[in-house]
């Protein structure tokens, strides 16, 4: 039996996979948020209550969390639930849970998940690439992640956006802090900003990511302008994936991963900046949804 968590900013999610990957149980718990303790002590009582629900005791577990994970350490830095960095948090939980705990950036697990029995699932390399409040990846090679030494493998949210017009320098600041990187483009609150700026708007007061998409759908200009630029910056962006990795598939996860048309138009916008005549990466929506990342964590 495999435990996973998923460490999120609003709630913990706890999952059991059998050995065939079917979902045994689950739940989850409101995060006490700014409770480094109270956040060890709710990731026991969710072990405990999972292995009541099956009558086992997990075999692996593991857990994913925000921002970068030292490999080493083990130690959680630059990710929104600042009350875990520089804490232990593999070491206290392997601790607490009386048994041995790996630990991944939710990114990488989502990848993980959509590479072992998702979307991806027989493919040799996967890119799991979300667009969501930010812009995070994951690389799977073979079955197994590839963190990188400085553990920020998969990182492409924080990659400088490709070929930037001049309307497109230096670009919106990141949440990192330097302006033009990826993120600042093609996150939901990116995209909304970007429709904001178009339509003369402070961005509090224009609409938010899935607003600006229904506009674009009923016939709204400048939102439909708005996601065709928006296309055209995830084409560039994919396509410095694709010369890199070369990967069988992208998966995308996230809030924009739901937008159906990106996987009919988006291939186009990375065909023109792929190295060589060939590109038969295959642009993916993702298999497992919100269950992608704590299913990853119980993978690794």
């Amino acid at each position: 039996m495999r435990l996973g968590f998923d460490f999120g900013g609003t709630k913990i999610a706890g999952v059991m996979l059998g050995p065939d990957g079917a979902e045994r149980a689950e739940a989850r718990v409101p995060t006490p948020r700014h409770d480094y303790e109270g956040c060890i002590r709710a990731i026991r009582g969710l072990m405990d209550h999972l292995e009541q629900s099956c009558g086992a005791q997990a075999d692996s577990v593991g857990i994913g969390v925000p921002g970068s994970v030292d490999r080493e350490t083990g130690r959680v830095s630059m990710g929104n639930s600042v009350w875990l960095h520089g804490k232990d948090l593999r070491g206290d939980l392997t601790e607490a849970l009386g048994r041995p705990v790996k630990i991944a950036n939710d990114a990488n697990c989502f990848a993980l998940s959509e590479a072992v029995d998702g979307a991806g699932e027989g493919a040799k390399v996967v890119f799991g690439a979300i667009l969501g409040t930010g812009v995070g990846g994951g690389v799977v090679v073979h079955g197994r992640l590839v963190e990188g030494i400085n553990a920020i493998g998969g990182e492409w949210g924080h990659i400088p956006l490709p070929t930037p017009a001049d309307d497109e320098r230096p670009g919106p600041v990141c949440s990192c802090g330097v302006p033009g990187h990826t993120e600042a483009w093609l996150s939901g609150p990116s995209l909304a900003a970007d429709f904001a700026r178009r339509a003369g708007l402070a961005p509090v007061d224009g609409p938010k990511a899935p607003d600006v998409i229904r506009m674009a759908e009923h016939g709204d200009v400048t939102a439909e302008e708005t996601l065709r630029r928006f296309e055209d910056r995830l084409g560039r962006s994919l396509a410095v994936i694709v010369n890199l990795l070369d990967p069988d598939v992208i998966v995308l996860g996230g809030g924009l991963s739901n937008v159906q048309r990106f996987y009919d138009t988006v291939p186009d916008k990375i065909r023109p900046h792929v190295f060589g005549e060939k590109f038969n990466t295959r642009l993916l929506r993702n298999m497992h949804g919100d269950s992608s990342g704590v299913r990853g964590a119980a993978w690794l």
